[in-house]
């Protein structure tokens, strides 16, 4: 019997086309968070990850990976990360919740951790608006899930606050910024991980300014 405690991870990419100037460096980035979190699985042996991975435009979503076991996860390459199109964010983030929620169902005895990337605000939805995500995203919150979200060439808080998101970062739109987020953000995981084991507070302090 497997009594490790469920971590999920689900990163909801931007693939619009104003994306396609840091395909690259976007495709790098994703695939050192998966080493980033096949890491983690091994420093706590007592946890098991799970990666999803949806990319949006506004051709629709694309489900590059669901509930995929970290240490499975095969790495993106440019022919699975196309940028094109609009950015429907508010359907991206309804769908993708909507989704893993219709799997793991009310209880609470597993963390998810929601990572929002995108260089724009939302701009193409049809089936969600901002009130409706910020509502079904304050309902998760209250189940072990936590939001955050990174941007860039828009007011990244201001919009993150809107949909009830406190943990943000931004980052310039060139190989040294994203290489920095990156950075910063595995970091952070790692912290979210540590925090989960120690049974300790893992939402409001995600992006610590002050960690080294």
């Amino acid at each position: 019997m497997n009594n490790k405690h469920q971590v999920h991870n689900l990163i909801i990419l931007d693939e619009s086309g104003s994306m396609d100037s840091i395909k690259t460096t976007i495709i790098q980035g994703f695939n050192e968070i998966v080493q980033t979190v096949k890491g983690i699985e091994k420093e706590f042996p007592g946890q098991e990850h799970f990666i999803s991975l949806v990319s949006f435009n506004g051709l629709g979503q694309k489900i590059l990976h669901f509930i995929d076991p970290a240490g499975k996860l095969e790495m993106i390459d440019d022919r699975r990360y196309q940028p094109a199109a609009s950015t429907p964010l508010y359907d991206a983030i309804g769908f993708s919740c909507t989704k893993l929620r219709s799997v793991l169902g009310n209880s609470t005895d597993h963390n998810v951790l929601v990572t929002i990337l995108t260089d724009g605000e939302e701009n193409a939805s049809k089936e969600y608006n901002g009130p409706a995500i910020k509502a079904l995203i304050e309902e998760l919150k209250n189940n072990n899930w936590t939001f955050t979200y990174i941007g860039t060439d828009h007011d990244v808080e201001k919009f993150a606050v809107s949909i009830s998101i406190n943990n943000t970062m931004s980052f310039s739109k060139d190989e040294v910024g994203m290489k920095a987020m990156f950075l910063k953000e595995s970091k952070a995981r790692a912290k979210y991980s540590r925090n989960i084991q120690e049974n300790k507070e893992t939402m409001n302090d995600f992006y610590d300014e002050n960690e080294k």
